[in-house]
């Protein structure tokens, strides 16, 4: 296939290598022309670096190279071209203009694709003499190491285009998915369900973003904190897409930006970029503050309150950490009191039954299996409780040679429902959720996107599967109880496969072949953002 590329930055050059090393003859042209010439030979570059790392052949890194051909002007007429892909700046009149030029010296059948990232397709689309044969193709930065593309036909885009650049994008290795021309598309939405709710737990004082971090990546699993990712992405970025995907879904609860980030943006306070955000990046700062040391008694003993799964699995561990594990009832001694909060509140949990509110902390559940322990204080528990309560959960069984206690890493956090990690999971499931519920991508699009393009440890609703699918509508079902905010309030999507005994990637019939509606609008309408958001905050 002939590909012409209209624009030679950062996107632009990822996706002319992409397509080179594919098999492609690739056009690259750009309204300045040491543009060109700079973004082929940094592709060459790269290509050779392949070859010595031996991802490329030499031969195959030689034929790429051969492949890409300089433009000395990027509309000028081409009669092979039969895919074009924009990647110009982010502004509506721009690329409508661009596309205009285009269709008038191309064939009538050279699709038209634009690289957006935030601008729908249809008003795109809108400005051409013909809208059918124009279809967003999104790529994420960098272009051959993010193997997903966003496929978007607008509300006119041609029904054959679709499928045929899913067949090219996955003829290339990357992974495709057609999602509707809705706001933020598909990843970006999706990953507005982890950045709000660790913005929305700062808000409420429950850690810092050190804290949060920690307990993202060691108990979610993630690669990198909320934080820490903002940081690298850009908070000037990340700020404008969460309002914007926001604003576009008509002001969404679920959506609601954070009121903390407008002034860290006005302050500069941007992340790796400008040397500060919600960490410093000075070349002389620890990025990362250490954690408190442990200073607490790990012999004080412990009880753990109430029955159930959860309550059985905290006292395992327990026995099997070595910590001096009380039972019984009687809660008058000097025991620090454990209880296991899923979706509710510490506080709530002394007051139901009657608990000893100065030496009783809630352990996040979903926590127990990992590396870190999670522990909740409330305003009436006392500090030295705290401590000792942290010393206890820090004990590791004796697995060293010498047969000395190791040490397990300890978060400690302020009451919230449902404690941190089960706040930021609730937020990825919901969202992702959501999603699926408005048919903007298949539940099997949802996490394959998701997973390639933000790298979370499983798709979102196979992730929900994995904790169950009835204990992730009671975590929402408390969360939304215990705080009263609309943020939280369960999905349909989940509370539909509960009463069913479905999986959440259970997609169900299609309604359109059963004859029983139309098919859905495949358009969304929202600002524009004006910078490519590459990796996804």
């Amino acid at each position: 296939m002939r590909i012409r590329i209209v624009g030679a930055g950062v996107m632009g050059r990822g996706i002319a290598q992409w397509a080179a090393t594919a098999g492609h003859t690739v056009e690259l042209g750009d309204a300045r022309q040491e543009a060109v010439g700079d973004a082929l030979g940094f592709v060459r570059r790269m290509l050779d670096r392949s070859a010595a790392k031996g991802r490329l052949t030499p031969e195959a890194s030689r034929a790429a190279s051969e492949r890409l051909l300089p433009l000395d002007d990027a509309f000028a007429p081409g009669d092979e071209v039969e895919l074009v892909i924009e990647a110009v700046r982010e502004d509506l009149a721009t690329k409508t203009e661009l596309f205009r030029r285009l269709e008038d010296v191309l064939p009538a059948r050279t699709v038209l694709a634009t690289n957006t990232s935030s601008l729908p397709v249809t008003r795109v689309a809108a400005g051409l003499k013909d809208p059918t044969r124009l279809v967003g193709l999104h790529f994420f930065n960098p272009v051959p190491l993010m193997r997903i593309v966003e496929v978007v036909p607008g509300i006119l885009t041609r029904p054959d285009i679709p499928p045929a650049l899913v067949e090219l994008v996955q003829a290339t290795g990357h992974s495709a998915a057609v999602v509707a021309d809705t706001p933020g598309f598909l990843v970006n939405h999706a990953g507005r369900g982890l950045v709000t709710e660790a913005l929305a737990l700062l808000e409420e004082s429950v850690s810092d973003p050190a804290g949060i971090d920690r307990i993202a990546r060691d108990v979610l699993g993630l690669r990198m904190g909320p934080f820490e990712l903002m940081d690298l992405t850009g908070l000037d970025v990340t700020d404008t897409v969460i309002d914007t995907v926001w604003r576009g879904f008509r002001h969404s609860d679920r959506l609601r930006p954070s009121y903390l980030t407008p002034n860290r943006v006005a302050a500069g306070l941007h992340g790796r970029k400008t040397g500060r955000g919600f960490y410093d990046h000075t070349a002389d700062a620890d990025a990362t503050p250490p954690e408190p040391p442990i200073t607490g008694d790990p012999g004080r003993p412990v009880r753990v309150a109430g029955r159930g799964p959860d309550a059985e699995a905290l006292r395992r561990a327990l026995r099997e950490d070595g910590a001096a594990l009380e039972s019984g009832r009687d809660l008058t001694g000097r025991a620090v009191v454990l209880v296991p909060t899923w979706g509710t509140t510490v506080a709530e949990r002394i007051a139901a039954a009657g608990l000893p509110a100065s030496r009783t902390l809630g352990v996040d559940p979903l926590a127990l299996p990992t590396g870190r322990r999670v522990l909740a204080f409330t305003p009436a528990t006392d500090p030295a409780a705290v401590r000792d309560a942290r010393a206890v959960l820090a004990r590791a069984a004796p697995a060293r040679p010498d047969g000395t206690d190791g040490h397990r890493a300890v978060s400690v956090v302020r009451d919230t429902a449902g404690s941190v990690a089960q706040r930021l999971l609730a937020s990825i499931v919901s969202v992702a959720a959501a999603i699926a519920e408005r048919s903007i991508a298949t539940p099997a699009a949802v996490d394959t996107a998701v997973t390639a393009g933000l790298g979370y440890p499983a798709g979102p609703l196979a992730w929900g599967d994995r904790i169950g699918a009835a204990r992730m509508l009671a975590l929402q079902a408390g969360l939304h109880r215990s705080t009263g905010d609309p943020r939280y309030r369960p999905t349909r999507w989940v509370t539909e496969r509960v009463h069913l005994g479905l999986p959440l990637t259970e997609p169900g019939p299609d309604p359109v072949a059963l004859g029983a509606t139309s098919p859905p609008p495949r358009s969304g309408t929202t600002e524009p953002t004006h910078e490519h958001e590459g990796d996804t905050a």
